[in-house]
Order: structure tokens, then sequence, then C-alpha cells
């Protein structure tokens, strides 16, 4: 039985549960929710600018609209995919949150996409700032990926996915273990699966695998200079450290990955952006850990709302509406990046090496967005990391015969004169990304959702035809590198 809660004038009153959705409210929420699992659900309202009607903007609506006409209350929201108490503003998704971790209650947090599906995060592990480099250490080794990223480059000046991931991975590990973890990436892999993986003995197999890792190589004779070190010469104890390193590793993972390289894109369309502002604006407008779901495991009460065992809140602070100044997003807490609803110091770390990283990129190249088009003051509601392409065109000094994306000549005058060689490679980059193009439109007309109908069936064909002239003009554009390498 739920105990009376007395609201400090002597009177003890019955909490009372929290308010429940009308079914139309659930059935809106749930639908938004299904469509982000079928494709191009919303292709013609972001083709005509409606963001209204896209998914995000639907779930928002939907959300403003409960915050409206329930005074900010959370409110229970019953979905296919569960039923959730949901907080309408960061402020109250913080006081809820941190009353229940106050009481003991909270379950581990698990993610939550757009469209239902759940995810492991990583669990919160306790560091204390001193732990972490100051920003005037991560200078050198964050200016030389950084480096290394722009010298990875694809022909055209792209930077494609698997490079900056190499790079950002590397970058990490290095932060939080030292230079003898750089090309460890078994290390990350390790990490990557345990906080992803579903039953307690593979999670007990991976924890143990990196226990194991971590104190044979880096636990002794450590680098006193990163995470590792200091957490050793402070006195932890291993089981601490490797908990750590799990946890800031993944976060610092993400920062850089992710996070830095949407902060590149949204510098690029808005140039006063500083690198943390555009940090900050990446982290509030699209963070990795949009939503989470935290399950109560014994009952209690806030705000005089009984609060079930059971229970499972779901604080979405990436789904809140974007203040229309076109701020920095709904706001700094809970967390982008961890689902703790205390504070997490490893957050702080994380976003303060993305920030350096941008900070290096941007003094050496101009990032310019290839695809997809951004325009400052109208961002997507969503925007995959693994969906941007960026290039990055070298800041000063003389040309090293790459293409100029975003200028208005394909070939600029730099590299007129260069060996046929040189071009061979421009036509070799131009010949992959005709392939990739052509995986892209088969992909796509593998869909489900083009079966249902005689047109859906139609423009199956049509990507079809797309994907098959890519792939020809793909063979004929490395048969002319081939020729002009020769």
């Amino acid at each position: 039985m739920t105990p009376a809660h007395n609201t400090g004038d002597g009177k003890a009153t019955a909490p009372r549960p929290p308010a429940t959705a009308w079914a139309l409210e659930n059935t809106v929420f749930s639908a938004a929710m299904a469509a982000h699992r079928l494709p191009w659900t919303d292709a013609a309202a972001r083709v005509l600018g409606l963001d209204a009607l896209t998914r995000e903007g639907v779930t928002r609506a939907l959300l403003e609209h409960l915050r409206r006409t329930r005074a900010g209350s959370p409110v229970r929201l019953s979905t296919p995919f569960g039923t959730f108490l949901v907080p309408l503003t960061p402020a109250v998704s913080e006081s809820l949150l941190v009353r229940a971790d106050e009481e003991g209650v909270l379950e581990p947090a698990t993610g939550l996409t757009a469209g239902g599906h759940r995810y492991g995060l990583s669990p919160h592990t306790a560091v204390p700032p001193e732990a972490f480099a100051p920003a005037g250490a991560l200078s050198v080794p964050v200016a030389e990926e950084a480096d290394a990223a722009i010298a990875a480059r694809r022909g055209d000046g792209t930077v494609q996915w698997a490079a900056w991931c190499e790079v950002t991975g590397r970058l990490s590990r290095r932060l939080v273990a030292g230079e003898a973890a750089a090309e460890d990436t078994l290390l990350s892999e390790i990490v990557t699966r345990a906080k992803s993986v579903k039953g307690r003995a593979a999670r007990e197999d991976l924890a143990a695998a990196l226990h194991r890792r971590t104190k044979a190589l880096y636990l002794e004779g450590g680098d006193p200079g990163t995470l590792v070190g200091r957490l050793v010469t402070a006195g932890a104890d291993a089981d601490t450290v490797v908990a750590a390193v799990a946890h800031v590793l993944d976060l610092v993972s993400e920062a850089t990955t992710t996070t830095a390289l949407q902060a590149l894109a949204l510098g690029s369309v808005d140039p006063v952006l500083t690198p943390g502002e555009a940090v900050a604006r990446a982290l509030s407008h699209y963070p990795p850990v949009a939503a989470g779901v935290h399950r109560v495991r014994a009952p209690f009460v806030w705000e005089e709302l009984a609060i079930g065992a059971g229970t499972e809140i779901l604080c979405a602070p990436g789904w809140l509406s974007p203040p229309r100044d076109g701020g920095a997003g709904p706001g700094a807490w809970p967390s982008a990046l961890c689902g703790t609803p205390s504070g997490c110091a490893a957050t702080r770390f994380a976003a303060l090496v993305a920030e350096e990283l941008v900070r290096a990129v941007t003094a050496a190249a101009r990032p310019l967005v290839v695809s997809p088009r951004l325009t400052a003051g109208r961002l997507p509601g969503t925007l995959d990391a693994r969906s941007l392409l960026v290039a990055l065109e070298p800041s000063g000094g003389p040309g090293d015969g790459r293409v100029t994306v975003g200028g208005s000549a394909a070939v600029p005058v730099r590299v007129r004169g260069c060996a046929p060689a040189s071009y061979g490679a421009l036509a070799r980059a131009s010949a992959e990304r005709l392939e990739g193009h052509a995986e892209s439109l088969a992909a796509c007309s593998g869909a489900a959702g083009w079966a249902g109908d005689e047109t859906g069936e139609r423009f199956r064909m049509v990507l079809l035809d797309h994907s098959r002239r890519c792939a020809d003009a793909a063979e004929g554009v490395r048969r002319a590198a081939d020729r002009l390498a020769d």
C-alpha cells in the first residue's frame, strides 16, 4: 500500500495515480512510433517541407499537446511497444528520476528508438572528475587524429564512414587506455558488444573478457597520463578500473564518432557557431540517447503521484520540441550520452573530446556537407551520422589535387596538369560512389513496403532500373580509371 503524503501543512493526502492518456492520444503516439519501422512513410511531407506531418513532427506535436492539456504532469501512454509514464519537460524528467534514484528503486536504463526497439546502454560507472585528462592535454592526440582523418579522405575529398570510425576509435582508446591501446580494436569491440548483448551468461562472458584484456595489457605499467593510469595511481581496484574503461570508452567513442561529425555538419551550414556551440547543438538536437526507459522495481511517491512497481518511465528529451528561437534544444538534462539520473563526469569529458576534435578539424580544413542537404534555419528532425557525407577541404597551402566538392566546377583549376594516374584515382573514387548508389537503390527496392499494391511494385522496378544504370556507369568509370592508371 502506498503511504499517505504529507503536504507540509500538517495534512496528509493520499497520493494519486498518474494521468492516463486518452485512447486517441495513445493511437496517435503508437502510429508515430510504428511509422519509424516503415520506409518512406513521410517522404512526401519532407519534400514539401511539412515538418508537422513527419514522424518526428507528429511525436513532438502530441507531446506538446499532452504538456498543455495535463499542465506538464507526467502522462501514462499505452503503445504496442510498452506502457510508459512519460515526463513532458526536462525539468520534470530530472525531478522524477532523481527522486526515484534517491529512493534506490530504478533498474539500469535501456535505450528506446523512435520505432520502439529497445537496446542496451553502457552501465553507468561513477568516475571522479580528477581522473580525466585536462583540456590542455587533449590537443596533441586530437590534432594527430584530426590530421589522420583529413589524410584518409577519398579522391573526391569526402570522408568515408569506416575511415572516420577508425580514426575516432583510435583516438578514444588513446585517451582512455594510452598509446598502447591505439590499435586495439578488439577492446572497442568487446565494449560495444557488452552493452548490447542479451542474456546474463553472455554479459558475464564479455565482462570477463574485458577484465582479462584490460588487466593483462593496461593495468600494469600503464600510461599515468590516461584515465587508466590516473585511476590506478589513485588506488582504484581492478574491477572499478575495468568498469570505468568500458563506460568512458563507450561514451567518448559515441561522442567523437557521431556527435563530432554532426557538429561539423551543423558548423558548415552555420559558420558563426564555435566548436563548443556546434557540439552542444548536436547533442541537444540529436542526442545519441534520445529516449531511455527506466523501470521502477519498488513503489515510491513523487509530487503526490504514486509511482507503482513495474512502471516504465520513458525519459525522451530528444523527442521534445526544440525551442522556436533556434537555440540549443530542449535542455542539457538528462544527459544525451548516459542514461543515469545522477551526474556523469564521463559525459562532460566525452563532450569535451568531441569539441576538441571539431576544433582541430576545422582549424585544418573547411567542412562541406555533400548530403543530405542542410539548411541552418530548418534542420531535420533526425540526422543519422551514417547518412552524412562530409567533405574536408584543406584550408590554406597548395592544393593536393582533390576535387573541391563545394565548388562550382567538378574539377577545379588546381587539378589540371596532374599525371593521368591522379585522374585515375579520382575516377576510381567516383566508381566506388556509383557502386554505393547502386547498392543503396537495390536495398531500398527490397523493402517490404513496396509490395503492398501495384503502384509499389512499379516504384520497385524504377528503383531497380536506376540501380542497374548506376552499376553499369560504375563499371564504365572503373574501366576508364584503370586505363588512366596504366
